[in-house]
């Protein structure tokens, strides 16, 4: 079977790699000049399985509100007549209940976990290297009301096998040993020993490389996806700047502007572009700066450490499709790697970045079938794109191929939001 892949992201490229390895014919297309370019080129740095959270959580609507007011606050909203931000912010405070919440992390968590036995195995069969290490992360509490609150998650982690432990403030610094500098800002972490971290460009640059030299899968850059075409309840192609590209069956992989390529074909996806940011900075420090990643709960904002770079990203912004770099958000970003790791690299010296998270409204990827027999979907990962991008492409590629899947797809499909 031969089947076009329309983005090269993350998720586009493990979607290549799982479908050739299964001997499928496999061609990837997308605008940029090379693969990972967009969201997927300066994300957090941390795959994080079992740190799989919704951020539509009890709580978050007055919390909303509170951040409004806050100069350093993890979610900022640039106002706008905006129609689909006021249906997404709708849609994800629907999801803000204990039931909705235990659902979501769920379906997150299997997929997630799921993924993090496919990245190893990915990383065994491939060999490939991306700054990669496997040492867990840390999450950090600033209140007692933060532990209080991740209780409940877990319950969640023991239900679905995740290793945790809830370390207190005095144990911090046997997860992060630099943590020993700067005593007394934190009550207490959650260290989740089986998260990675690594640079994801790095990691679907070389993917792709493996996936063309190795599986014969043909990438094709600098390409305009402009619309699809179908006919008869089938897609009979796909119109870009170089022409029709037709194949057996087609993968929509394009993050945040997937739902603006398949609105003409009546499907409509929950899927909003929330704005992040990171800064790359050299580590000056070796003792002083971090040997996984660690995530400051107050600020939700993620601390990675690549060989000789740490990796910063956070800030929740809606604001459309604008990629514009704010520099009071840098100054949210900063101030959190400094305060935390004061010693352990050069803010001043940093990259600043920004990219658009496509987020749904339950934080759930969509990944499966449409109402098109050859048309599939797998987007809509948020800020866990890489964390799920192996468990996803690999359960989408069962799926096309009519193969029993190894975990439950259940729920993870755009029919979940057809009521």
């Amino acid at each position: 079977m031969h089947v076009l892949i329309l983005g090269s992201g993350v998720v586009g490229v493990t979607s290549a790699y799982y479908l050739a390895s299964q001997g499928h014919e496999v061609t990837v297309v997308d605008r940029q000049a090379g693969p990972a370019m967009e969201t997927s080129y300066g994300n957090a740095g941390q795959v994080s399985f079992g740190f799989s959270s919704p951020w539509a959580a009890p709580g978050i609507p007055r919390k909303a509100l509170k951040w409004m007011f806050q100069e350093h606050a993890p979610l900022k909203i640039q106002p706008k007549r905006d129609p689909a931000m006021a249906r997404f912010m709708m849609a994800m405070f629907n999801n803000c209940t204990p039931e909705r919440y235990a659902v979501n992390k769920e379906r997150m968590v299997r997929v997630a976990e799921y993924s993090r036995q496919c990245i190893d195995a990915l990383r065994r069969d491939t060999g490939i290297r991306y700054e990669d290490r496997q040492r867990g992360l840390l999450q950090l509490f600033r209140h007692e009301s933060q532990v209080e609150a991740v209780t409940k998650d877990m319950r969640v982690l023991s239900e679905c096998g995740v290793r945790h432990r809830l370390l207190g403030a005095e144990e911090l610094a046997t997860a992060e040993p630099a943590l020993a500098r700067v005593p007394g800002k934190f009550v207490g972490g959650l260290h989740l020993p089986d998260d990675q971290t690594g640079d994801c460009h790095l990691f679907t640059q070389r993917l792709a490389e493996h996936c063309r030299e190795h599986l014969g899968v043909e990438f094709r850059f600098n390409v305009d996806i402009q619309r699809i075409e179908r006919q008869a309840g089938r897609v009979e192609q796909v119109m870009t700047s170089e022409g029709a590209l037709s194949a057996d069956a087609y993968v929509v992989c394009l993050g945040s502007f997937s739902p603006l390529l398949v609105k003409d074909l009546d499907i409509r996806l929950p899927i909003y572009p929330v704005k992040g940011y990171s800064l790359t900075l050299p580590v000056t420090d070796d003792g002083g700066a971090p040997q996984s990643t660690v995530m400051d709960e107050t600020f939700k904002v993620a601390i990675s450490r690549f060989d000789d770079r740490i990796r910063v990203g956070g800030t929740a912004e809606l604001a459309s499709y604008d990629l514009s770099l704010l520099e009071k958000r840098r100054a949210t970003i900063s101030m959190v790697v400094r305060d935390v790791f004061p010693e352990g690299g050069d803010a001043a010296k940093a990259e600043f970045w920004t990219g658009l998270r496509p987020m749904t409204p339950d934080s759930t990827p969509i990944i499966g079938a449409t109402r098109y027999d050859n048309l599939w979907l797998n987007t809509g990962h948020g800020t866990l794109g890489w964390t799920m991008s192996c468990g996803s492409a690999h359960l989408l590629a069962d799926l096309i191929a009519g193969r029993r899947p190894e975990i439950d797809p259940h729920g993870l499909g755009v029919a979940r939001y057809a009521a």
